[in-house]
């Protein structure tokens, strides 16, 4: 067997760590419970596993992709490096003072997230180069140097470098780096003109500086993940998925790994994808919830929607501002605290809350009995019948539903005088509600309406609850396709090699300079090339060019495709008729009589996509055959009602099932509400759909 056939998808997730191997078109998956202390275990564990499930060795693997959620939960705990800034000297605050934005507009107690580094940490160079690139007061090198020695004397690890305006003039943040590198050759650096070369001083210091807090315990991660792999047989390249849906080499992954913040989840947003262009879906919603966070992303014309700032650690009821915004290219998806282990609570208002704080895998939901005593969503899935405490996890982890019964009581029932399952009920309709109004806002941000989108679900926790997503959201149609447990390690080896370099150079459409903008755009194309060529030699590499415009004077830009001819051929006129184009469909008409101007450019540089395979849907005639059944809680119907029992694996293609029903299989449990019925597409994917609709 040539050891190209066979690759390996590993997502490290809050809770569990999912395992992918695909040989020859085969998968094998399982879950392992994520080790906090040292993650590389889990994979070595869960690695061990799927190769025994192929009866093939370790060493046989040619390829492993790898996402993971080190490098946010490093800036949610505030766990990275002691890291330094040094910035143009008057604006060392400007990380704390942040924008003019007010997450909550009428609290007059607001209190804003404390910055990354406290100010003792913020050192100043009198250097300034203007908005057009122009040096203004040259950079004294003896200032730079006396400016080191402090940063040697304070024992700092790892230093973000963040000038004014560096991005159009890089030349004083490299100097910086050199005067370091040569005093200080052991410290780890990170400069905002290669990590963020965008506008937007607020939003360029702090990416670097969350690049650089992160990037020695990545770092470390990285190499010891090399290390215990080459020590079980494995030497094939390692490569990491990236926030934009991509994939990079794993030296790329160690420079700048603030790129990887969401590799996780846009891992997923490419399963879904690739799902949609199975079953020729233009509108999809893709709704990932695993143990700690639920991910939702709108997937147009089979291409996730992608941003180029997105924010972390939101601190005030997951409102938009009240995070650290981080400015890099990345699938835009609204992330909340909803996920298996979030944990439930009664607040002083006796209402139900739950999460954003999760049970994660140590020592997880009550029902796992490893110590926690506390409701998570789990608990209350256990309770409603939705779960086999038998059979969880492939029957891995024994659930103990007397625990879970207790912890809801404790917590919730004695509290508002409900019994168990009136508290689990509460819980996952709270949990429920949460996820439908997370939907809402998204789809409304963006200007669409849900009711004619397709809801793909994934993720060891969302196929218990999708169903009532769908009551709820008012759609029809609910795709559950083969390894949703693991949907987003089975992405990352659907996602294509890729890398976005972008850069802020203003200009006015009034003063359009077509040769200025052919060698920009040249330029980020070769730069971004060669990045995805340290990990692909001989596939060809496809361009994609995008720009951000806005009219003069608005506080924001739009993102706007370019096909490669209208990029290396510019026309102010072609640049123009795009924008009024996007910009209607956004808010209904153009404004006239007005100046256009470009902030940012943009090219990425990709591998074509995988080639997929059409699937003709089935109308479903044949009743599936059933393992039994057992009672669970409809929540549409407010009632326990008995539910057919189906083994996803002996379910054949075209068979159906009417709800209530629960189609099991190793990683996760798709519950079909009363008013739903399911069918087994030739793919395998489960299509739930209303009844009295057809898919």
């Amino acid at each position: 067997m040539k050891t190209t056939a066979v690759r390996l998808g590993v997502d490290i997730g809050g809770t569990f760590t999912d395992v992918v191997l695909e040989k020859q078109g085969e998968t094998f998956s399982t879950k392992v419970l994520t080790t906090y202390a040292a993650p590389e275990n889990a994979i070595i564990d869960g690695m061990h596993q799927v190769c025994a499930k192929a009866g093939i060795e370790p060493s046989q693997i040619g390829q492993i992709i790898h996402g993971t959620t080190l490098a946010t939960n490093a800036l949610i705990e505030r766990r990275g490096a002691k890291t330094a800034l040094i910035t143009t000297e008057g604006f060392r605050d400007v990380i704390e003072m942040r924008t003019e934005s007010r997450f909550e507009q009428y609290d007059l107690n607001l209190n804003l997230p404390d910055p990354l580094l406290p100010r003792q940490m913020r050192f100043t160079v009198s250097e300034r180069v203007d908005a057009n690139g122009t040096v203004l007061i040259p950079l004294d090198k003896a200032e730079v140097e006396a400016v080191v020695a402090q940063i040697a004397q304070g024992g700092f690890e790892s230093v973000a470098v963040g000038l004014i305006h560096s991005y159009l003039n890089p030349a004083h943040e490299q100097q910086v780096r050199d005067v370091l590198a040569q005093k200080l050759p052991g410290v780890s650096v990170s400069i905002s003109s290669e990590v963020s070369p965008q506008m937007r001083e607020y939003e360029r210091f702090n990416t670097v500086v969350a690049n650089a807090y992160i990037k020695p315990l990545m770092a470390s991660y990285l190499g010891r993940l090399e290390e215990r792999l080459k020590a079980q047989g494995v030497g094939c390249r390692i490569f990491l998925m990236h926030s934009g849906g991509g994939i990079i080499s794993i030296q790329n992954a160690a420079d700048f790994p603030v790129r990887l913040v969401e590799s996780g989840p846009a891992g997923g947003a490419v399963f879904a994808a690739h799902i949609a262009a199975r079953y020729g879906i233009d509108k999809v919603l893709s709704f990932d919830m695993g143990g700690t966070t639920a991910k939702i992303c709108l997937i147009k014309n089979q291409t996730p929607k992608t941003a180029r700032v997105f924010e972390v650690a939101r601190t005030y009821r997951f409102k938009k501002g009240s995070g650290m915004p981080i400015s890099i290219p990345v699938i835009d998806m609204v992330e909340i605290g909803a996920g298996g282990g979030s944990l439930a609570h009664v607040d002083a208002m006796q209402q139900i809350r739950v999460g954003p704080e999760s049970a994660g895998s140590e020592p997880g939901p009550a029902c796992y009995g490893r110590g926690g005593d506390r409701p998570g969503v789990t608990d209350a899935d256990l309770v409603l019948g939705k779960l086999d405490a038998d059979h969880f996890a492939g029957g891995s982890i024994p659930l103990h539903a007397d625990e879970s019964q207790a912890a809801l009581l404790a917590h919730v029932g004695d509290t508002l005088g409900m019994d168990a399952v009136e508290a689990a009920f509460g819980v996952a309709e709270v949990v429920d509600e949460n996820m439908s109004n997370a939907a809402r806002v998204h789809a409304v941000e963006n200007g669409e309406d849900l009711s004619d989108y397709t809801m793909i679900a994934f993720g060891g926790a969302a196929p218990l609850h999708a169903g009532r997503l769908c009551e709820k959201l008012g759609v029809d149609r609910l795709l559950v396709p083969p390894g949703a447990g693991v949907g987003s390690a089975i992405g990352f080896l659907r996602a294509p090699f890729s890398f976005e370099a972008n850069r802020s150079v203003y200009m006015k459409l009034s003063d359009f300079d077509g040769l200025r903008i052919k060698s920009l755009l040249s330029d980020l194309k070769a730069e971004a090339t060669g990045f995805v060529r340290t990990c692909d030699a001989d596939s060809p590499i496809l361009s994609e060019f995008k720009v951000y415009m806005r009219y003069t004077g608005q506080g924001w830009e739009i993102p706007i495709d370019l096909t490669e001819a209208q990029a290396m051929q510019p026309d102010a006129a072609t640049f123009e008729a795009r924008f009024e184009e996007e910009y209607t469909k956004l808010f209904g008409r153009p404004v006239a009589g007005m100046d256009i101007e470009i902030t940012v450019w943009s090219v990425n540089a990709t591998t074509p996509p995988e080639e997929v395979a059409p699937v003709s849907a089935v109308a479903g005639d044949a009743e599936a055959g059933k393992a039994g059944t057992r009672q669970v809680f409809d929540a549409g119907r407010g009632a326990f009602l008995e539910a057919g029992i189906i083994d996803r694996d002996h379910m054949e293609s075209g068979t159906c099932t009417q709800g209530p029903a629960a189609i099991t299989e190793a990683e996760t449990t798709i519950i079909v509400p009363a008013s739903r019925m399911a069918i087994r597409q030739p793919d395998g994917c489960i299509d739930v759909v209303k009844k009295g609709a057809s898919a």
